[in-house]
């Protein structure tokens, strides 16, 4: 018979680290953002001129989900005219990482269909 000290806790899925996901991938630009960033387009000037579809509006809503998650962090510069660029945190490096390991989980599951 066990006893209440071999009990173990109901395990719950990790809620802000799954919101975070969900966020991510429910807008359709971070995955492009972050492919960007790895290739040195910082600014968001250029990120809307290099890639198609991609508006002023949509990327600063998703530059802010990115910035208020911790994942990409804004870098201002005093300058006229003004200048921002955006990197990738230590944090947001991690995040990353996981989201690659899903897309590769992916990747497996359709070689199976």
């Amino acid at each position: 018979m066990k006893t209440l000290e071999n009990k173990i806790d109901r395990k719950k899925a990790p809620e802000k680290s799954a919101r975070m996901v969900e966020t991510i991938y429910g807008c359709k630009w971070s995955l492009t953002v972050y492919h960007l960033l790895k290739e040195g387009v910082n600014r968001p000037g250029q990120m809307v001129k290099s890639t198609d579809g991609l508006s002023t509006k949509v990327l600063n809503e998703c530059l802010r989900k990115n910035t208020d998650f911790g994942i990409l962090e804004r870098i201002s510069f005093n300058e006229v005219p003004p200048r921002v660029e955006y990197e990738v945190t230590q944090f947001g490096q991690k995040f990353i990482r996981i989201l690659d390991d899903l897309e590769q989980l992916q990747d497996e599951i359709d070689a199976k269909d």
